[in-house]
């Protein structure tokens, strides 16, 4: 059997770095994914858009030249959405993806969560987002597209009734091949996955396989007896888990988990470990997840990301990494901070839109 996924092109990827990767079928699709893919939420930062947001100007020559690198390096799933960068995430990535074989990489967008920080799950939308993303990823089909946190959505019955229908015609028309969804409640990706009269392929949820919660792992074999692909995004928990304690101030993580987290870190800093690295390598760990998405907007987290994949961890960082787990993410009482960010949707839609525009 060959060691290369279908997606290793002789003429464009890195044999080299290729073979010493590990990949895994992403559920019952033909998708053979390698265990760290690319997430496009953080493509934007530093770049320079025309006024109407339409036109990259410049500043995007590194992070298309990283992304290239990802690509060519063996990582062969990049997962983007209309939502990240106001929209602008997308056609970054579409500028990057010129000039790579389109079949060197997997390729998966999402709809439902709006550039304007609305949300939509209706039929209409769905197909008019679906062709705005072909667009600006300068693709003609996509390998798979989810729709965009569920949760969000003001009835589970829209979901069932008319985003999965219409994401089920773009399939039968050849224009994706899978059909995922994603969010942060599982059991609210549980309760879809049982009433859908749509075939589901893939299931998303992020900041579930950290050291400070392992949520995921309860609901791995429901998904698994339906033959899905998982995908566990965040492994970083969007920034509790960074060297820098980098948390964006949207950041929904009530005050035990970040107390948490910046004792880990400051344990970590103390011993020359890098925090991120640890979490990396505890997320691979988990073999019941297919892959696991995290952003590599330059060279620098590229390589590091790679080290951590072929090499793992030294005896020191593996110590490091036990005492933090046992020592102070095993004392938390609280993992997660499910239905905190939807309570606050629902209390108050307009200035939920304007906090996290805020950020953008």
């Amino acid at each position: 059997m060959s060691p290369f996924p279908p997606t290793f092109i002789a003429e464009w990827t890195d044999r080299r770095t290729s073979e010493q990767l590990e990949y895994r079928r992403l559920g019952q699709t033909d998708m053979m994914v390698s265990t760290l893919s690319l997430g496009g939420a953080h493509v934007v930062k530093d770049l320079v858009f025309s006024a109407d947001g339409s036109q990259l100007l410049s500043g995007y020559e590194s992070v298309v030249q990283s992304i290239r690198r990802t690509v060519q390096s063996g990582i062969n799933f990049i997962d983007t959405s209309p939502f990240y960068g106001c929209g602008k995430a997308e056609l970054v990535l579409g500028k990057a993806l010129e000039g790579i074989p389109r079949n060197a990489y997997y390729l998966a967008t999402k709809v439902g969560r709006k550039p304007d920080c609305t949300f939509d799950y209706s039929s209409q939308w769905v197909v008019q987002s679906f062709e705005s993303s072909l667009k600006k990823l300068g693709v003609d089909y996509l390998d798979l597209i989810h729709v965009h946190d569920v949760e969000y959505c003001d009835s589970i019955d829209i979901i069932i009734n008319e985003t999965l229908p219409a994401l089920d015609r773009l399939r039968q028309q050849k224009k994706v091949k899978y059909i995922g969804i994603t969010g942060y409640p599982l059991h609210t990706l549980k309760e879809i996955i049982e009433r859908s009269a749509v075939k589901l392929d893939v299931v998303l949820s992020y900041c579930r396989i950290t050291p400070f919660d392992q949520t995921l792992l309860q609901f791995l074999p429901f998904f698994k007896s339906k033959n899905l692909g998982v995908i566990n995004a965040a492994i970083l928990g969007m920034g509790l888990l960074t060297p820098g304690n980098n948390v964006p101030y949207w950041h929904a993580a009530p005050t035990p988990i970040r107390q948490a987290c910046t004792q880990a870190i400051n344990y970590c800093n103390d011993r020359n470990v890098n925090i991120a690295k640890l979490s990396v390598y505890y997320a691979l760990q988990h073999k019941g997840i297919d892959t696991h998405l995290i952003g590599m907007e330059d060279e620098n987290a590229l390589n590091a990301n790679l080290d951590v994949m072929v090499n793992g961890l030294n005896d020191r960082e593996k110590e490091v990494l036990n005492e933090i787990v046992v020592n102070i993410f095993a004392k938390l009482h609280v993992h997660h901070w499910e239905g905190l960010e939807l309570s606050r949707y629902r209390a108050d839609r307009k200035e939920f839109q304007e906090f996290l525009l805020r950020g953008k």
